[in-house]
């Protein structure tokens, strides 16, 4: 019994891996997407709603689309980036006081000197990766 088990497990396994759409069912929703769909033309770019196994739910622009998984050539989905696009750097420097006033000059106390500055930078998005291509037909 435990032999049969096994086999089933593993069977499930290596149907599971042979499926490429558990990965698109797999994305998290709000996942910027490009389909292509047979018989070419541009590719339709939007976020993911949901996935199911026979469709996907996208969001092209303001409009919610339902297109079926056997319209789809390929779909690419852009990779979050973990820190955002916008980055800042903060440099801060303290310069010591200079003991020696300049010649000619009567000042006050010996005071330290100090600057920063900041600097923001905007990445780009990360590139589309292929996460789905539809397997050939079978004759």
């Amino acid at each position: 019994m435990l032999r049969n088990l096994a086999l089933l497990l593993v069977g499930a396994a290596a149907f599971a891996a042979d499926d490429p759409w558990i990965k698109v069912k797999e994305l998290k929703s709000g996942t910027e997407i490009r389909i292509v769909k047979k018989g070419g033309g541009s590719p339709l770019v939007g976020k993911l709603d949901e996935a199911r196994d026979e469709n996907l739910t996208v969001v092209l622009k303001n409009e919610q689309v339902t297109i079926e998984k056997d319209s789809i050539e390929r779909l690419d989905y852009r990779p979050l980036k973990p820190a955002g696009r916008v980055t800042t750097e903060t440099k801060s420097k303290t310069d010591a006081p200079d003991p020696t006033p300049p010649k000619g000059m009567n000042h006050g106390a010996n005071v330290p000197g100090a600057s920063s500055s900041t600097t923001v930078s905007f990445g780009s998005k990360p590139d589309f990766e292929v996460l789905y291509r539809r397997p050939p037909q079978k004759k």
